[in-house]
């Protein structure tokens, strides 16, 4: 892996970290200012509900106000002001949905808007970030200074700091992301025939899968049943149990329980594949991507069963993540020459989980479109197709 892959790929990196990504100044100083004033009406609000002002920000003034002052009840005897207490009592407390929310605005203000704008370079009025090649053990990327990994997807308002990332004059964002690749090397890896099939069939996963769980047919299955199958097919590879699905999906140990069970019923293959990576975890130490990468894992004969168990749930999805790792790693590879050949002037400028970003020029849309959805999509064979989900825009969030 290192003469073949890692090697070869630091000057790919070397020149996406010299080329940087454009961030817009202004955009990001306006998404602060409104951040403030939303800030500042929460915590307004959250000043009302508690009858007088304090520091939301102390962990130890907000505690007296909730438990002490409203009387406000958590299971238990833990008095903590922590986000998983906040979050459970959001929905019974307006005061605590208030503040959770003012967090969350702090954390984007403070964390994204305020820091990327000190981060843009005064020369290149772009931001450079620094790649490290094995970020983690399994192979795949992190990066710093900074960290792009991290920049927020999930929530409407850590979207709009995507937004700030932009092309420069002329040119477009495209981003190639690799759908569901992770089930789709555990299909390919277990060899478990209902999950080749599914793909190799063209079938939404999830559907599937639940009809599978549930045995319903798809047209019949409710978005509630499509989702516990969701958290299934993503929370078994991470080594997830009944105790934390039935806390996911909200149903009962035993029924979560009954699911993994279904689960395995019709997957069998994927039983013994996540049992065969744990024993091979525990007999050499270590377990082997598709492509011949160890991931080494110190703790997997612990005495200590914590370390043991971590361990265990580490083996279980290294091969998965790490060939994810490995394939991306081999893709970045085979499109920069493709791009020299084809003579194209089009940039990949950031590398971000299962997903290249690229600058592309206007007119060269259509055939840096094609070499990137070929290469990624052929780097390497599997028994079910690798699919590529191209988006184009103006700015980071809308192309992805």
């Amino acid at each position: 892996m290192y003469e073949t892959v890692e090697r070869p790929l630091v000057p790919v990196l070397m020149r996406m970290e010299n080329e940087g990504v454009q961030v817009s100044r202004s955009d990001l100083e306006n998404l602060s200012s409104l951040f403030e004033e939303r800030i500042k009406q929460h915590e307004k609000r959250v000043f009302e509900l508690a009858g007088e002002e304090f520091n939301v920000n102390s962990p130890k003034q907000l505690g007296e106000i909730l438990f002490d002052k409203l009387g406000i009840e958590t299971k238990g005897k833990k008095r903590s002001t922590n986000a998983d207490i906040l979050n459970k009592l959001a929905d019974e407390y307006e005061i605590c949905a208030e503040v959770v929310k003012f967090r969350a605005l702090m954390k984007l203000k403070g964390t994204y808007t305020e820091a990327l704008v000190g981060q843009i370079n005064p020369k290149t009025g772009r931001v450079h970030t620094s790649y490290h090649q094995i970020g983690a053990a399994t192979g795949r990327f992190s990066s710093s200074d900074p960290n792009l990994q991290n920049i927020p997807s999930r929530s409407e308002d850590g979207r709009k700091i995507r937004h700030c990332f932009v092309p420069s004059n002329g040119c477009v964002m495209m981003c190639a992301d690799y759908s569901q690749i992770e089930l789709r090397l555990l299909a390919h890896l277990s060899q478990s025939e209902g999950l080749v099939k599914a793909f190799n069939d063209g079938e939404d996963i999830h559907s599937y899968t639940a009809s599978q769980i549930f045995n319903i047919p798809m047209e019949n299955l409710t978005s509630a049943q499509r989702s516990a199958a969701k958290a299934i097919n993503f929370g078994l590879v991470y080594g997830m149990g009944k105790v934390s699905l039935a806390k996911q999906i909200g149903v009962t140990q035993k029924e979560a329980g009954e699911y993994i069970d279904n689960y395995f019923e019709r997957y069998s293959g994927v039983r013994k594949f996540l049992e065969g990576y744990k024993e091979m975890a525990h007999d050499k130490g270590y377990i082997e991507t598709i492509f011949g990468r160890r991931v080494h894992f110190p703790n997997i004969n612990s005495t200590m069963p914590m370390l043991k168990a971590g361990a265990e749930r580490a083996a279980i999805n290294a091969p998965l993540q790490g060939s994810n790792a490995d394939i991306i790693k081999k893709a970045m590879l085979q499109i920069e020459p493709e791009f020299e050949k084809h003579g194209l002037k089009s940039k990949m400028i950031m590398q971000v989980h299962d997903e290249l970003v690229f600058e592309v020029l206007e007119n060269e849309v259509d055939k840096t479109t094609e070499i990137v959805k070929n290469v990624m999509e052929n780097v390497v064979k599997l028994d079910v197709p690798l699919k590529v989900d191209v988006g184009i825009a103006n700015n980071w969030e809308e192309a992805h």
